[in-house]
């Protein structure tokens, strides 16, 4: 398993997702319950444990900017205080649930889970565009019944690309294109970054521009642990050239973002966004991506859950084999293991790994 890094930053949910209805996540095995306050509409996380019998407060409901247990009455202000108790005027003092420093920024939620003391907003990562009127975003969220590092594999090294989204958003070039990697292991980030000169075109882009022919394609990985992985992408038809101060009016831009929450050992909630900057008021464009993306997730879902389940099935101390393309993902689970160590003990054993070249 993946160690979990505590004291970080984690999407627990889309900002659209919270309002006046208790919503529960579980993450890094803590059930939180989200709610948005009726007094200034900000967004509050407890725990979803009644401290009485543990009965979850999101089968409760919201007393204005109260929670009520939907078991006993049990009432608990934003700062997770019991302000209630039923049959006695007198409340206990030790009756309190945890609350989590919570911070919303470019359309997300972000929840803090370790040392609330530590919890710094000005450490968010960013991803502007999310919220950026010059950009049109669809998204969505996918559990995934997996190790949620390797959902980080997979973003990471984007050559299977040919393999599980032939037809999507794979071509050949992809697997082909050799890759550069940086490593910022101070910052926590890992960049990847595969240009190709002379590719064809995929669907995906091909319905979503009307390019017909050829392209250059330009995928720049930006991989922030533990949580945020943003994909530039950018694509032009073949012999478009940049201007001269570097801008390339020219081309397609895409921003793809993802939110990697692990929810427990076992699962992960895959949160994903594609942003444009080109035909920005086709609403058929809009639901051409959201639904050909989210069909690219779901391979991705469905590859995940079936490679956990073979890995379950593995006998102790198997070793995988990596190779160069590998070279970004292994920095992450580097980045992951660190991260996890700093705070507390780690949750499992990290896989073992050789590295061949090709």
């Amino acid at each position: 398993m993946t160690a979990f890094a505590r004291n970080q930053w984690y999407v627990a949910a889309y900002g659209r997702e919270i309002g006046r209805e208790l919503l529960g996540r579980t993450i890094l095995n803590e059930p939180i319950a989200f709610y948005r306050t009726e007094s200034d509409d900000r967004v509050v996380a407890l725990a979803d444990r009644c401290v009485h019998r543990r009965y979850p407060l999101t089968a409760g409901r919201l007393d204005g900017d109260t929670v009520v247990c939907g078991y006993h009455g049990f009432t608990y202000d934003t700062g997770g205080t019991c302000v209630f108790v039923p049959g006695q005027k007198r409340v206990p003092r030790t009756a309190r649930v945890r609350s989590y420093p919570v911070v919303e920024q470019d359309s997300l939620v972000w929840v803090w889970i370790g040392d609330p003391e530590l919890a710094d907003a000005r450490s968010v990562p960013r991803a502007p565009w999310l919220a950026d009127p010059r950009w049109t975003t669809v998204g969505g969220m996918e559990p995934i019944d997996a190790d949620y590092g390797l959902l980080v594999d997979n973003l990471m090294d984007l050559s299977h690309e040919t393999y599980l989204h032939g037809g999507y958003i794979g071509t050949p070039e992809v697997a082909e294109t050799p890759i550069t990697t940086e490593v910022d292991e101070g910052a926590g980030v890992v960049r990847v970054s595969r240009h190709m000169d002379d590719a064809e075109c995929p669907p995906f882009y091909a319905r979503s521009t009307g390019i017909d022919g050829r392209i250059t394609r330009w995928q720049d990985i930006e991989y922030h642990a533990p949580c945020l992985y943003l994909l530039h992408s950018r694509i032009a038809p073949v012999g478009v050239v940049p201007e001269p101060d570097g801008s390339d009016p020219n081309a397609f831009h895409v921003e793809i973002t993802y939110a990697i929450t692990p929810s427990t050992d076992r699962h992960v909630y895959d949160f994903w966004a594609v942003s444009r900057d080109f035909a920005q008021d086709d609403e058929e464009v809009t639901t051409f991506l959201h639904d050909f993306n989210r069909t690219v997730v779901l391979q991705d879902v469905a590859a995940l859950n079936q490679l956990q389940q073979a890995l379950d099935t593995e006998r102790a101390g198997y070793q995988e084999l990596s190779i160069n393309i590998d070279t970004g993902g292994l920095a992450a689970r580097r980045i992951l293991a660190r991260l996890a160590a700093a705070g507390e003990e780690p949750t499992g054993t990290a896989r073992s790994a050789a590295v061949a070249e090709r």
